[in-house]
């Protein structure tokens, strides 16, 4: 007999008959392994609605959370309340979850998250989650952000290269000198990135 764990991957590429049956039935299986591969397969199969989203978000298992994010990052939401539920993950106690949540705002530039992507990029204990909090920031270009991000600036290296790109998006005298100032970073890749940007708004 075929190991369940095959079948759920199978039937995640293709759903034959009850395929979706079997893929919702192991969403709730004792094996995290199983969870995961049957959600994956939803998703492929585009058949996770809000509440099987808010679902995989809420669970108690920290993979299943940081699954659920990490595959609504690339999902096509009908339904942007979803997102809400997102921003309360940046939250979390598990820094990878808010990582993962930070990353799937950005990735769906939603503005709704901007004051708390801030709180995260400004103080969260974690550099991890700074960078990816002021990466949304960066990508999502609201101007709530702008202080924040050049704020960052002050922060670890991989934070501040991580300004420097979000910093892109957003112009103006505050900008220009935040730039002239990292231009001489004692780290050669925030160095780097300003030249780069420079070069690139040329």
């Amino acid at each position: 007999m075929e190991p369940l764990e095959n079948q759920l991957l199978r039937t995640s590429f293709a759903l034959g008959e009850n395929g979706e049956a079997l893929l919702r039935l192991h969403l709730d299986s004792p094996h995290v392994r199983h969870r995961v591969l049957a959600l994956r397969g939803l998703v492929r199969q585009s058949l996770v609605n809000p509440d099987l989203w808010r679902r995989a978000l809420g669970d108690e298992n920290v993979e299943i959370r940081r699954e659920g994010l990490q595959q609504l990052a690339h999902a096509s939401l009908e339904d942007s309340s979803v997102l809400d539920d997102v921003v309360r993950m940046l939250r979390d106690d598990d820094a990878l979850v808010v990582d993962g949540a930070a990353f799937a705002l950005g990735e769906h530039l939603y503005v709704g998250a901007v004051v708390e992507l801030c709180d995260v990029a400004a103080h969260h204990d974690d550099a991890r989650c700074r960078e990816c909090a002021v990466a949304a920031l960066g990508a999502i270009g609201d101007d709530r952000a702008r202080a924040t991000i050049i704020n960052a600036l002050e922060d670890k290296p991989p934070v501040r290269r991580r300004a420097i790109v979000a910093l892109s998006n957003f112009e103006g005298p505050d900008v220009e000198a935040a730039l002239e100032r990292a231009s001489d970073d004692r780290d050669w890749q925030v160095r780097s990135a300003v030249t780069q940007l420079r070069h690139t708004e040329r």
